[in-house]
């Protein structure tokens, strides 16, 4: 495997999952294939919406496919926003708007425990496979740091005192929700990269 598409028009997505690739393989954007940078999602759990996604662009393209969804589980809100997450204050609503609406719902209220969760939906001609990575942390009282996205500025990780938008990228993909699907993810298809390096390597030496 030399290239796959990443089915999402999230640039902060893109970026962490870039950095996380072996330069050898290519990853190819929603725009790259012909298709616009968002898909529908009208699933019920996150698993749901990562293979719905996932499925529409390999029967689109006919390459293999990996799709991502991710919420952020509050405690005390009972687990929302959830599935919810990327339109928590509403349609058209804004990642600033979703964190307004999560302080104002969870209050001054002193269980702030939280966690964000990631599944990634792997679909190829050999079938579909799931990964999930989790990361516990807390929700503050009020935004830190510019980097990220989503609600980064309000979630600080177990074991750290600074939130995802405090930390660059390195650090936030050691840790990550993310990161953690995405290195079981890469510990599966790892197989198929190195027979495509060697695939390739055996083109070179015949040349």
């Amino acid at each position: 495997m030399d290239r796959f598409v990443l089915c999402t028009g999230n640039t902060g997505k893109i970026t962490e999952i870039k950095e996380l690739m072996p330069s050898s393989v290519t990853v190819l954007s929603l725009p790259d294939v012909g298709l616009g940078p968002e898909l529908l999602e009208t699933g019920d759990t996150l698993t749901d919406n990562a293979l719905q996604k996932a499925r529409f662009v390999h029967l689109h393209t006919g390459l293999p496919c990996l799709a991502d969804d991710s919420g952020l589980e509050v405690d005390a809100l009972g687990g929302a926003p959830g599935v919810h997450s990327a339109r928590y204050a509403g349609d058209g609503k804004d990642a600033s708007a979703n964190m307004d609406e999560l302080l104002r719902n969870l209050g001054p209220r002193m269980d702030r425990t939280a966690r964000f969760r990631t599944v990634l939906a792997w679909v190829h001609g050999g079938g579909e496979d799931t990964f999930e990575g989790t990361v516990e942390g807390r929700i503050l009282l009020s935004r830190r740091g510019a980097g990220g996205f989503g609600y980064d500025p309000i979630f600080v990780p177990n074991g750290f005192e600074r939130t995802f938008a405090e930390m660059d990228l390195k650090e936030k993909n050691a840790i990550s929700h993310r990161a953690r699907a995405m290195r079981q993810w890469i510990a599966h298809v790892r197989p198929m990269m190195s027979e495509g390096a060697d695939h390739d390597q055996a083109s070179d030496d015949r040349a």
